[in-house]
């Protein structure tokens, strides 16, 4: 089984219990316990999780298409962060909540804009050296001030006993990465999508927009960053988890360099519905702009890429067949 077998039933499942008018009651307060509900019902929790320990065994490459799936329909619950969580903890014999959990790396006991952060009752956070499952009862998570978003701040003071578990070859920050990629290519396909049939309906001076030629020129780049996004996405899905360096940073600075850049071609074709609202093309925006800057925006990552192609001795494209490639074939 993959995740081209599990894609179809899933996508099904998100749009029963995500959609647009969900996912504002949540934002709006409202509570995400049906929508967990049924996603802890269904299994895909478990995607990662051994066979042994009661899941189905799958690897993460397996289930990108799933986890660009969570994207695309914005779903406003940490469901890709959880099945990652769920993986380690049964890896590290302890059991796992049955609630949303996020992951968070903490720099002196501090994060910013964690996504998701307000609706977990868990956090995966990387301290110290080690991986800690901490209730969110014992963490100040504080808003962004950002409309609608669901991040949040994080302040810890004290680790107290919360169960450890061995940190992953590279942290908690690599797979934190892929995982965000992989939302951004989902959010861009459809973005893609809505502003294509936006401009093929919205007719201006007896034609359809998608006519102009200016028009068609901006959604030509926009396809271009929706397919690159994607392969990045993939690479850093088959890095494996956890991924290695060059998988997870070209994963994250290729999408999320495309990001701001989808965004704003969306709403520049959309025009001033494009900012309203009740128009859906803002849930999708302001994700991408929000998993542009979580886990390490692209001049992050192309630091970390960089630095790891000069400490080789190898040619670019040796390197890039080897070690980014390669690490994705492995």
């Amino acid at each position: 089984m993959d995740g081209n077998e599990l894609l179809d039933p899933f996508a099904r499942l998100l749009e029963d219990v995500a959609t647009p008018a969900q996912v504002r009651k949540i934002e709006a307060g409202g509570s995400i316990a049906p929508l967990w509900d049924a996603l802890k019902d269904s299994g895909f929790l478990d995607a990662l999780v051994p066979e042994d320990n009661g899941g189905v065994g799958l690897s993460l490459d397996a289930i990108g298409p799933l986890l660009q799936a969570l994207g695309g329909n914005a779903v406003p619950a940490p469901v890709a962060e959880t099945m990652v969580a769920r993986a380690m903890l049964a890896a590290g014999g302890i059991d796992a909540p049955d609630g949303p959990i996020v992951l968070a790396t903490l720099t002196q006991g501090r994060a910013t804009a964690v996504p998701l952060a307000r609706v977990a009752t868990h956090l995966l956070v990387e301290a110290d050296g080690a991986l800690r499952l901490i209730p969110a009862e014992k963490i100040e998570i504080g808003a962004t001030g950002v409309e609608h978003s669901l991040a949040g701040h994080l302040a810890l003071s004290d680790l107290g006993s919360a169960p450890t578990l061995p940190l992953p070859a590279g942290g908690l920050r690599p797979v934190a990465a892929v995982l965000r990629a992989c939302a951004i290519a989902g959010a861009a396909d459809r973005l893609l999508q809505m502003t294509v049939d936006y401009a093929n309906d919205r007719i201006q001076f007896g034609k359809p927009i998608g006519k102009q030629q200016a028009v068609q020129h901006q959604l030509a780049v926009m396809a271009e960053q929706a397919v690159a996004a994607r392969m990045a996405a993939q690479i850093g899905c088959a890095g494996g988890m956890p991924p290695s360096l060059a998988a997870a940073a070209t994963a994250k600075q290729i999408s999320s360099a495309a990001a701001g850049l989808i965004a704003n071609i969306a709403h520049a074709v959309h025009g001033a519905i494009g900012i309203s609202e009740e128009y859906d093309l803002q849930l999708f925006s302001r994700r991408l702009h929000e998993w542009r800057l979580a886990d390490g925006a692209e001049s992050y990552w192309a630091a970390l890429l960089g630095r790891d192609r000069l400490e080789t001795d190898l040619s670019s494209v040796d390197y890039v067949r080897t070690r980014v490639a390669g690490a994705a074939a492995a």
